[in-house]
């Protein structure tokens, strides 16, 4: 295989005339580029430069080397260009991975922003519930609700995702208030099937002290929208995050009951793979999401 630096002595010499201003060009010695051409010689088995002491002349397969070798470096060089420019600025697709409920109510809104705050970029996004293996699908960054990050990831915090014990007015007037986590034992549970210890719940009374309790009901679902219709329909009572029902609490939509009690917290998390150089598209969504949710985020 013909080295590439010889390739492009050679492309130098027949640019500039001679092998000395090449060497000048180049910036090393006038035998170096001498040496280097001849390698090249040798290597394709054939002269492409007729030399004399006066002047330089391509041979036949030297002008047919000379028109691709020079067309094949430009084209290096645009390849080196689009490189570089990526890695200066966020530009090209960005592929993200979110939970479908936290990503509709709180990451598309952001979107038309951010792609206005960058041009040169386009964003798909994959909703999705489910745990998906970042690097396999091939997305770039992916948005984690987790106690733990996945240690195999780079993964950035931005907020702690509560949860609350919440029911509809309607419902209470029916079934009554909870007043401590067993009493839910006689409630019609609505559960997020996806959800950690979706059955098993455990709580941290006033006091500290843990109060597990097993819950059951006759409506699991997989969806956390479908969730909170079946809460404000007055179905049941649910433990579901407060970026799904802050603004419900706000406006008395829902109740937050049995709120002595601290209930499952859980973090959110920006998880990329571990690269040595953090691509700019990337750096910009993380740099960009974490100014906007915080701790404690806006919707607690």
């Amino acid at each position: 295989m013909e080295d590439l630096n010889d390739i492009a002595a050679f492309v130098a010499v027949v640019n500039a005339g001679s092998f000395t201003r090449a060497a000048e060009r180049l910036k090393v010695s006038r035998p170096a580029v001498s040496k280097q051409v001849s390698r090249l010689e040798e290597s394709l088995g054939v002269r492409l430069l007729n030399r004399t002491t006066r002047r330089l002349s391509l041979t036949e397969a030297g002008r047919i080397f000379h028109l691709q070798a020079s067309r094949g470096l430009d084209d290096l060089a645009e390849a080196r260009a689009e490189v570089a420019h990526l890695q200066t600025q966020p530009r090209g697709l960005l592929r993200i991975n979110v939970p479908m409920s936290f990503g509709i109510l709180h990451i598309a809104p952001l979107l038309p922003a951010f792609l206005q705050a960058f041009p040169e970029l386009s964003v798909e996004m994959d909703l999705n519930d489910r745990k998906l293996d970042v690097i396999e699908e091939g997305f770039d960054v992916s948005v984690r609700i987790s106690d733990l990050p996945d240690s195999t990831l780079v993964a950035r915090r931005l907020a702690p995702c509560r949860h609350v014990i919440v029911a509809a007015p309607a419902y209470l007037e029916r079934h009554g208030l909870p007043r401590a986590p067993a009493d839910l034992q006689q409630h019609e549970v609505l559960t997020y099937s996806l959800q950690q210890s979706a059955l098993q719940w455990h709580f941290l009374g006033p006091c500290g002290q843990p109060e597990p309790v097993t819950v059951a009901g006759r409506l699991q679902l997989n969806n956390s929208l479908a969730l909170r219709e079946a809460l404000l329909a007055g179905m049941g009572v649910a433990r579901t995050p407060t970026f799904l029902v802050g603004e419900d609490l706000r406006e008395g939509r829902l109740i937050n009951v049995l709120a002595n009690y601290k209930s499952l917290e859980l973090s959110i998390y920006l998880v990329y793979p571990q690269r040595r150089h953090l691509s700019p598209k990337v750096r910009a969504f993380v740099d960009f999401l974490a100014a906007r949710i915080q701790d404690p985020p806006y919707w607690d």
